[in-house]
Formats: C-alpha cells, sequence, structure tokens
C-alpha cells in the first residue's frame, strides 16, 4: 500500500479525479483505506482541491476514535464497518453519481444488463434499503447489499464501490455510473432482455481472473 503518506495523497487524488470526470458533486462523496488497524478518511465538508495531507482523519476500529484536525466524513460509520468485516478489499469510494443515484431514487438494483455488471461480483447491482445519511442504519443495509459484492446502491441517497487500492475502487464506481447511464438509455427503446443467470455465473467465474498477470 506504500507510505502513510502516498495513502493520503491518493485519497486527495481520487476525490478531485471523483468531481473532474463528473461521478461526484461537491464534497457529498468520501474515500477511505485500510490503514494499519483502522483506516484514513476524507474529513467532513472540505472542498477537496483544498485538501493536503494532514487533513485526512485516522479512525481506529478498536474504538472509533480519531486522530487529526477535524472530524471524519459523517459516513465514516459505514467505511469502518466495510473495512473491518471485508478483509477481501483495503478501500471504500461513495460518490452520489447521477445516473447510478437516479436509479438508487427510484430504489432500483441494476440487472445484467450487460456482461460488466459481473465486475461488482455478483448478477446485479444491488439497492440497499434507505436510511438516514450516517447512521449506523445505513451501514447495516449497505453491508447486506454489498454481501459477496464489491458495489452497491443505496437507496435515495447515491453508490458505494470497494476495492483492494483506492484506484481499483475509483474504477468500479466510474463503472458502476457507465452501467447505470446504459441502463437508462437502453430502457428508451423498449423491453431490455437481461443476460441470463446462467451465463452470468460463467462470466462471475471468468472475472475472477480478470485483469493483468505477472507471467512466472
Amino acid at each position: 500500500m506504500g507510505t502513510e503518506q502516498n495513502v493520503r495523497k491518493g485519497i486527495i487524488a481520487a476525490c478531485i479525479k471523483m468531481n473532474e470526470i463528473g461521478i461526484n458533486q461537491g464534497t457529498s462523496g468520501n474515500v477511505s483505506c485500510r490503514w494499519k488497524k483502522g483506516m484514513l478518511i476524507t474529513p467532513s465538508g472540505i472542498p477537496y482541491e483544498q485538501l493536503i495531507t494532514k487533513d485526512i482523519i485516522y479512525v481506529k476500529f478498536r474504538d472509533n476514535s480519531t486522530e487529526g484536525p477535524h472530524k471524519p466524513s459523517s459516513e465514516w460509520r459505514f467505511h469502518r464497518d466495510i473495512l473491518a468485516q471485508r478483509k477481501d478489499v483495503d478501500a471504500v469510494v461513495h460518490t452520489h453519481s447521477n445516473y447510478a443515484t437516479a436509479m438508487a431514487i427510484r430504489q432500483l438494483d441494476i440487472p445484467a444488463i450487460h456482461y460488466m455488471i459481473a465486475a461488482a461480483g455478483g448478477k446485479k447491482i444491488t439497492c440497499a434499503e434507505y436510511a438516514t445519511f450516517g447512521t449506523q442504519k445505513l451501514s447495516d443495509n449497505a453491508l447486506a447489499a454489498l454481501k459477496n459484492r464489491l458495489a452497491c446502491l443505496l437507496a435515495h441517497h447515491g453508490v458505494i464501490a470497494l476495492g483492494t487500492s483506492v484506484e481499483k475502487a475509483l474504477w468500479l464506481a466510474i463503472e458502476v455510473e457507465t452501467l447505470a447511464k446504459q441502463y437508462s438509455i437502453a430502457n428508451q427503446y423498449g423491453e431490455i432482455k437481461i443476460i441470463p443467470d446462467k451465463e452470468m455465473k460463467k462470466v462471475i467465474n471468468a472475472f475472477k481472473t480478470y485483469g493483468p498477470e505477472k507471467k512466472s
């Protein structure tokens, strides 16, 4: 994962990129990364372009105590719970991207309209039940929707994407928004045929070895 300073820089870079590419607005999203026995996470309410590395907050899993000059993001609970319970991931990206959030407002899952749905680990991208932002209930609902998956929607709220690095979690957040946009456009042409479960199972298995591999 590199040095702590590099992790902090990576979090800030991801935040700035989210806004630059249009999958987030203002300070509504947030980013975290596992670090030692806790996590590093964006502070609450500070414009991303103003962030410096010391602004990133360290939250301990053991007692939720914090180190840093600001309050952590209001969504620190689901970041903490995901990283504490999901040993397979090291980073969480939360956005309010337009197309995916529009589907979340309708409380819709993203079905298997494209094989890239498998990038999120399942046959669909599930929409978690609604709960007030920043609450333990929201965290509990997110964890349920993320079971065996790397991404979910949050009803009337936005998107959560997970990864083994901040960069991979951000990539998946972008992919979720792309799929939501494709679904929205395809819906304008009439009924959509969903990829059968049998085929999606094959694709999900194929994704387990997707990406570059080092030659032996």
